[in-house]
């Protein structure tokens, strides 16, 4: 059997290299066609959105910024294990763990936490992957339409616990929700 003939996947196709007519050669048609084409897109309907005055419609799969959830007591959720630095596919997330002293018991909620938590929102896909991964439901991306703010300076975009945690004032709001349900 010679390699020409080996196909590992079987949809091998042989391609023939015939002459070109002068029709071809000349690409006459291939330029009307490609006018055709441009001709139809000047009557088709623009697409154009207004942005302060109209809103376009988020998809319902929509992933807007990252968050740091709290739990009802207001203690992090992250226990630092780092399954979402390994999940992330662009290597946006760095984060260093340490043990939990004594006098910060009601700020975690485990003996480790992240002392460090950083997302570089430059490398950042927003797959969320990061957020499927994690075992305590940690992270999560919003559904706001808050989105990463523009900036000159690239340490503006590395988001770290200060902007990355929960306000207090919003994790009580949701425990409280909870509770009600």
């Amino acid at each position: 059997m010679s390699i020409e003939n080996i196909s590992l996947s079987g949809r091998k196709k042989v391609v023939s290299n015939k002459e070109m007519t002068f029709w071809e050669r000349m690409y006459l048609v291939a330029i009307v066609k490609g006018l055709i084409i441009t001709i139809q897109h000047l009557f088709t309907r623009k697409v154009t959105i207004q942005y302060p005055e109209q809103v376009r419609e988020m998809s319902p799969v929509y992933r807007g910024q990252h968050m740091l959830k709290r739990d009802e007591e207001g203690r992090e959720n992250c226990t630092a294990c780092g399954l979402c630095a390994l999940s992330c596919p662009a290597e946006a997330i760095t984060m260093k763990a340490e043990e939990r002293r004594e006098d910060e018991k009601h700020l975690y909620r485990e003996e480790k936490y992240a002392s460090i938590y950083e997302i570089n929102m430059l490398r950042c896909i927003f797959c969320g992957l990061c957020e499927e991964a994690c075992p305590k439901d940690a992270i999560y991306l919003t559904t706001s339409k808050v989105l990463v703010p523009s900036s000159y300076e690239r340490e503006d975009f590395i988001f770290g616990k200060d902007r990355l945690v929960m306000p207090l004032d919003i994790a009580m709001k949701n425990a409280q929700l909870k509770n009600a349900n």
